[in-house]
């Protein structure tokens, strides 16, 4: 048997706040009282004890950089001087024509470092490399191939980007 229900909104036709209590309780967001952590300030008290257990709630902590160089693990030239006959024999350098090629990122570092003489002919690659490091290196009769990274690469371009506007400028006089 089939029974017809009639919809609640319709017994409720001609009563003011349809079930609701109050005028004002059925309004929306607006009865809610804040969105949030709303609430927590001097008068009403209710919050505040799960606000002081989190540590970062209150005063400022910075921001992470987007445009954050790596981290820079250092080597010097002495370190390498020194260790270079161990590097051979365990493969991480090879002795060819008299002179060591090796590659820092294969060590784990990333970086070279000046503090040394370089007695030895070295052909080092590397991601960043200190000038004096390079110039002690080819003064041995060695090389520094220094891996370009993405700041340089923008650095060259915006570079280019201005000669080119100079060039063009100097066209239009």
């Amino acid at each position: 048997m089939v029974i017809n229900k009639r919809k609640k909104n319709s017994r409720q036709r001609g009563y003011q706040t349809h079930g609701w209590g109050s005028m004002k309780k059925h309004r929306g967001k607006g009865h809610r009282g804040g969105a949030g952590m709303a609430g927590t300030g001097k008068r009403a008290d209710q919050k505040k004890p799960s606000i002081w257990k989190d540590e970062k709630y209150f005063g400022k902590f910075g921001f992470i950089s987007k445009s954050r160089m790596p981290e820079m693990i250092p080597i010097d030239i002495k370190t390498i001087e020194d260790r270079l006959e161990s590097l051979v024999k365990k493969g991480l350098a090879k002795h060819e024509g008299g002179a060591y090629t090796l590659n820092l990122a294969d060590l784990g570092y990333n970086k070279l470092l000046g503090n040394g003489k370089a007695t030895k002919k070295l052909m080092i690659t590397t991601d960043f490399a200190a000038a004096s490091a390079i110039e002690k290196i080819k003064k041995a009769g060695g090389d520094v191939k220094v891996l370009i990274t993405k700041k340089e690469k923008k650095k060259k371009h915006k570079e280019e980007e201005k000669e080119g506007k100079g060039k063009e400028a100097e066209a239009s006089k």
